[in-house]
């Protein structure tokens, strides 16, 4: 790749993740997960793929933009201690695996033969809007359900299939549901709690570009650059001029 192809390139992909930030700002955390999700997958309909699956590229994008470690901070459920610790993303995104190729999973039990699609961001989103979420999300996702030979509808589905089929979507799917079980060092008490990878990314990306817009800010007024002219800086260059600046 040529300097000035790479120059270019860099420069787009900040004024993006710039606009992408800018358009968060005045947006709710699903708004901002959806934004974040186009961001690291454009080709994809960020309300349409398995949560799992979002969570596994906003991890990657994570990992590109910011590197392996993440630090996070855990109240302590049993003594209220402040815990500060390390995770590996990479660890992350092994125990998750990669995107599948089945989006539908079936379940045989009691005599029941059910398909049913793994949810999606859009369909927890209406999930979470209607009187009976758990109904709502059985009745969206459904796909096909008959017992000798004889159709059904969601509401007839007895409890156990319906935990057979969580059961069943929590394992083709292990990516909805991150959560972390942290012991405490002051009382050895267990912690368990979700890593939201988007409000997480979300708070470092925040940081990040007020720290680039405050880099331009101080270049634009030290030498009448504009702010492509800026981003297109290399992290070295930018640094150093910055450094100058600080010693005028």
């Amino acid at each position: 790749m040529s300097g000035e192809r790479a120059t270019r390139e860099r420069a787009t992909r900040e004024a993006s993740l710039l606009a992408t930030w800018e358009a968060g700002l005045g947006a709710p955390p699903a708004g901002r997960a959806l934004l974040l999700h186009r961001a690291a997958r454009p080709d994809a309909d960020p309300t349409a793929v398995p949560v799992g699956e979002r969570e596994t590229d906003l991890i990657a994008l994570r990992r590109a933009l910011f590197g392996e470690r993440m630090e996070v901070r855990l109240d302590c459920a049993a003594c209220g201690a402040d815990m500060e610790f390390e995770l590996d993303a990479a660890a992350v995104a092994g125990s998750i695996g990669g995107r599948g190729s089945e989006s539908v999973v079936r379940v045989q039990e009691g005599g029941w033969d059910v398909e049913f699609r793994l949810p999606s961001v859009a369909d927890l989103h209406a999930a979470a809007r209607a009187a009976q979420p758990r109904a709502e999300l059985l009745a969206r996702c459904l796909v096909s359900a008959e017992r000798g030979g004889v159709a059904a509808a969601a509401g007839e589905l007895p409890l156990p299939v319906q935990r057979r089929i969580a059961e069943a979507v929590e394992a083709a799917d292990p990516g909805a549901d991150l959560t972390l079980n942290v012991a405490c060092p002051e009382c050895d008490a267990a912690t368990r709690a979700e890593l939201d990878i988007a409000s997480y990314l979300w708070t470092e990306l925040d940081s990040w570009a007020r720290d680039v817009l405050l880099d331009v800010h101080l270049l634009a007024t030290a030498y009448g650059w504009s702010e492509p002219e800026i981003l297109a800086l290399s992290p070295l260059r930018r640094r150093y001029y910055l450094e100058l600046c600080a010693d005028v």
